[in-house]
């Protein structure tokens, strides 16, 4: 036996010289965003619907004052919520605040570890910012009650 491959003749033809299973492409080879496409699954030809992009909302966000130093809060994505007013405040006013209350020893400093936590951290050396040990969590924001301001504030950013 001479040649290649199993049992004789093992020639395909090139992709591009294949004929069409159906006729929904363009001759193009691109397809339309409108064009009807065969599901798997249901075994059915649809029209895919197009995209419309969401509506933004339109009214302006709210630029309260901070209950702890007086000036307003232009960047409300960074706000936290108050523990006893559940108003936004600054979050470097939360940071001041937890440093009036909260003893630091020589090589500690407060940071936001997320979820609305603060850390009181001590780093191995000091040389080095990457290592650290949190001594203590700060609970500031309860988990369970969301503040009526951050429901407004994501729903202006996010539409989805």
């Amino acid at each position: 036996m001479s040649g290649s491959g199993r049992g004789g003749n093992n020639r395909k033809k090139p992709f591009r010289h294949r004929e069409r299973e159906n006729d929904n492409w363009p001759k193009d080879g691109k397809k339309k965003a409108d064009a009807p496409h065969y599901d798997v699954n249901r075994g059915v030809i649809y029209e895919r619907l197009k995209w419309a992009p969401p509506k933004m909302s339109t009214e302006p966000i709210l630029s309260p004052d901070c209950p702890y130093c007086g000036k307003p809060i232009r960047d409300m994505s960074t706000a936290l919520m108050d523990k006893k007013s559940g108003e936004p405040v600054h979050f470097d006013c939360v940071v001041a605040k937890l440093g009036e209350y909260e003893p630091l020893e020589k090589g500690e400093s407060i940071a936001y570890i997320g979820g609305g936590r603060f850390g009181v951290i001590c780093f191995n050396r000091p040389q080095n910012v990457q290592t650290f040990t949190i001594k203590r969590i700060l609970e500031w924001e309860d988990k369970e009650n969301r503040a009526e301001w951050r429901k407004t504030i994501a729903d202006h950013y996010s539409i989805t």
